[in-house]
C-alpha cells in the first residue's frame, strides 16, 4: 500500500491496537488509534482515513452503531474485527455497511490481504466509460451510480459486485467467480456475504414499479445483469 494511506483502528484493547499498529506500519500505513466509538467517529470525520479497522465490542457504543453512523456520511472501506464469530453477527455487520469481517484471533497475513482487497475494490480502475441498462447508469471513472436519474450510494463492496456484473452484462457470473473476484481466492464458501450484498443491490438499483428487472438469479449457478430492450 502507498505511503499516503492512513488506517484508523477503533478498538478498546491496547494490545490489539499495538499489534495492528506494528502490522500496518510494516505495510507503510499511517496509523491512527481510537479506543471508543465516539472518538473513532470524530477521528474519521477530522482525519478522513483511507480505511477503518473496527471492533464491535466498544465500551461506549456498539460497533454496529458506529458503523451505521459512519455510513450516513462516508463510504470509507471498513474491515470489522471481532470475537463474535456467528453467521448472524457477520451478516449484521455486512447489513450495516461493513466491507469485510475478520474474527479474532486473526492471522496477520489474512488480515492484511483482506485489507488490501477492500481498498482495491474501492479504488478500482480508471475507466472513463459509462454503462447503461434501462434506468441504471454507472460512471466507472467517478464510481457514480444513478437510478432513474437519482444517485444511489453504494458501499465499496456493493460497487465492486455491480461493476463485475456490468462488465459481464448479459452473461451469468457464477457465485464462485463473484466471491473469488470480490472477496478473494479463499472466500468461495462465504456465500452468506454474496446473498446479503445481492439483496442490498436489488433494493438500491431496482425500481419496484418497473417491469424491467435488472438483476436475475440463476438458481444454483450465479447472477446476471440484464440489459432491457430499447423502447421504440
Amino acid at each position: 500500500m502507498s505511503d499516503n494511506s492512513t488506517a484508523l483502528v477503533i478498538d478498546d484493547e491496547p494490545q490489539i491496537r499495538k499489534l495492528l499498529r506494528v502490522l500496518l506500519e510494516q505495510e507503510h500505513y499511517r496509523t491512527l488509534e481510537s479506543e471508543s466509538g465516539r472518538h473513532g467517529l470524530s477521528e474519521a470525520a477530522l482525519r478522513r482515513p483511507d480505511v477503518v479497522l473496527l471492533d464491535l465490542g466498544l465500551p461506549d457504543m456498539d460497533g454496529l452503531a458506529v458503523l451505521e453512523r459512519l455510513r450516513q456520511w462516508s463510504q470509507v472501506p471498513v474491515l470489522v474485527l471481532s470475537v463474535r464469530d456467528g453467521p448472524e453477527d457477520k451478516v449484521a455487520a455486512l447489513d450495516a455497511g461493513a466491507d469485510d469481517y475478520v474474527t479474532k484471533p486473526f492471522e496477520a497475513t489474512e488480515l492484511l490481504a483482506r485489507l488490501r482487497a477492500i481498498q482495491r475494490r474501492v479504488s478500482g480502475g480508471g475507466e472513463a466509460a459509462c454503462f447503461e441498462a434501462g434506468h441504471l447508469v454507472i460512471d466507472f471513472s467517478s464510481h457514480c451510480v444513478t437510478v432513474a436519474g437519482r444517485e444511489v450510494k453504494l458501499t465499496g463492496t456493493e460497487y465492486a459486485l455491480l461493476k463485475l456484473l456490468a462488465v459481464n452484462a448479459g452473461k451469468v457470473v457464477t457465485q464462485k467467480q463473484l466471491l473469488r473476484e470480490v472477496w478473494g481466492p479463499n472466500a468461495e464458501e462465504q456465500s452468506q456475504y454474496l446473498r446479503v450484498y445481492m439483496m442490498h443491490l436489488r433494493k438500491k438499483i431496482e425500481i419496484p414499479t418497473s417491469p424491467d428487472r435488472l438483476l436475475r438469479t440463476e438458481s444454483g449457478i450465479g447472477y446476471r445483469l440484464v440489459i432491457p430492450p430499447t423502447k421504440p
